[in-house]
Formats: structure tokens, sequence, C-alpha cells
């Protein structure tokens, strides 16, 4: 399988078996590309019949779990067996473009196991990878981005026609709410923004609503 962007290109070569953190539910796999190796936890769905599926990746220190104690973890595991998800762990974190690879490198596996329908979640540095990523495959039916930066979003626009989700704290004083107005106001339908009045850059303050509001989103927008 291989996926390109602009002048980049990755292949993926073969996937093995990986330990993954043991405080992390899933299946670990590295996918060795041509551009390196890829750690991915993955959350498998019903084989031969789950057609939906969710890359996810966090922020520009790499990692799996996701911001609001763990959402991204808690999330994927929540959804099996109709959604499969895969969360990434970035080869190289805060060079955008290679981490945008490697999200559609997540693309790329779901697309090759049957899955038709897909959505991307980023966190921080991560929700500009996803919406990045997002114009490059049909198979991308939604994005989400949780307290974006701006830079690598200003082609935000090129999301739609896909629904695009803006979430971000009011009391983030990392990368200030005025960064995903900021990306709304790029950004074309369907697109919607929402603001957690007393959260910060990680969301801690409403994770317990997020993860509620996050799984009903993600769960209409892939029709499962």
């Amino acid at each position: 399988m291989t996926t390109s962007q602009d002048d980049f290109s990755i292949q993926i070569k073969q996937i093995d078996a990986w330990q993954a953190p043991e405080d992390q539910a899933g299946s670990g796999l590295v996918i060795h590309t041509s551009r390196g190796d890829i750690q991915a936890i993955a959350h498998h769905g019903e084989a031969g019949t789950a057609t939906r599926g969710i890359v996810w990746v966090w922020g520009a220190n790499g990692g799996f779990a996701g911001p609001a104690d763990g959402i991204f973890n808690d999330l994927a595991e929540q959804f099996k067996p109709d959604i499969t998800s895969i969360r990434i762990n970035y080869r190289d974190p805060r060079v955008l473009h290679e981490s945008v690879l490697d999200a559609l490198v997540g693309v790329s596996f779901l697309a090759g196991t049957g899955h038709t329908e897909i959505a991307l979640v980023g966190h921080s540095f991560g929700g500009a990878v996803v919406i990045s990523a997002a114009p490059f495959s049909e198979r991308v039916k939604a994005v989400v981005a949780l307290s974006s930066q701006t830079m690598g979003a200003t082609k935000a626009a090129d999301v739609s026609p896909r629904p695009l989700l803006l979430v971000h704290g009011q009391e983030d004083i990392r990368l200030p709410p005025r960064c995903s107005e900021l990306i709304y106001d790029w950004a074309l339908e369907p697109k919607e923004l929402k603001l957690y009045p007393e959260a910060g850059h990680g969301l801690m303050q409403c994770k317990d609503e997020l993860r509620e509001f996050l799984s009903g989103w993600l769960v209409g927008k892939l029709g499962a």
C-alpha cells in the first residue's frame, strides 16, 4: 500500500506484532514503511464486517493515550467491535509533513483491511496533522481536531465536504481557543466548533462530557 503527499511518499512494507505499553489496551503493531518504522496500537472490529475505522494521533510529543485522561484509549475500546481503531505514534514528532504521512499510513492500514469509512482524530499538533491529512483520501469521512494549533491547519477548507469538528478549552494557555476559532473561520461547511469554558489544553476538566459528546459525534458521522 502506498500513499503520497505532494513530493513525499510512503509505502507499507510489512506489519509485525509489537508489545504495547502495559497500561494501554489493544494490540501492538509495528508498521515497517519505506520511511521508517511506526509503532501503533490497533483495536480490531469484527473481522469481515467492520467497515468503519478511526485513526487517532496525539500531540508533538507523540504517544497513544490522548488527552482528557486517555480518551483515545478509552473510546477505541468502547467502539469495538463495530468500529476498528488504530492509534499512531509518530516516527518524528513535531515534523508536520512526516506526521501527516504517518496518519495516512493509518488510513492505508484500515483501507487495506476493508474499511471504507474512516474518521481522523488529533489533539494539539495532531489537530493540524489530521486537518492536513484528510484531503488525501476519499475514505476519510470525518475529522476531529482537539485543542488544535493553527500551523499546518490553514488549508482547513480542503477538509470539506467532510464534516470538521473543532473542540477547545477556553482556559487553554498553551494554544488559546482563538486557534480553533481561526480554523473554524478558514473551514467550509459542514463544520462545528465546541468550546468548554473551564477546560485547559489537555481537556481534563471536561473529560466526561467530552467522552460522551465525541463518542456520539463520531458514531453519528460514521453511520455506525
